[in-house]
């Protein structure tokens, strides 16, 4: 039996926390860009159906279109999609972490 005082009990028991915060903000320059990225891509790109499925965001973020302006709508949708699921992932990590530690 390990005590508490063991070292190899207090390394594999020792789990790093996330900060939610800073995870929702990579996440949202992450998704934000990416989407922001993806939409002056097709737009550069050109063609005769320019970002056919990418269009179909507009269902889901109200004012999204592949467009030059729709592009920075997709910047501000994508990034509050993408805070929101950061910062949801670091609380479930840091919550299954604290059951860890008990």
């Amino acid at each position: 039996m390990t005590s508490r005082t063991d070292p190899l009990y207090e390394v594999s028991h020792a789990v790093a926390r996330m900060k939610a915060g800073v995870l929702a903000i990579i996440f949202a320059v992450i998704c934000g860009g990416g989407l922001f990225l993806a939409t002056v891509w097709l737009l550069i790109k050109g063609g005769p159906r320019v970002g056919e499925h990418l269009n179909l965001l507009s269902h889901f973020f109200i004012g999204y279109s592949v467009s030059w302006g729709g592009s920075v709508v997709g910047l501000f949708w994508g990034a509050l999609a993408g805070a929101v699921i950061g910062w949801t992932l670091g609380l479930i990590y840091n919550s299954v972490a604290g059951l860890r530690t008990r």
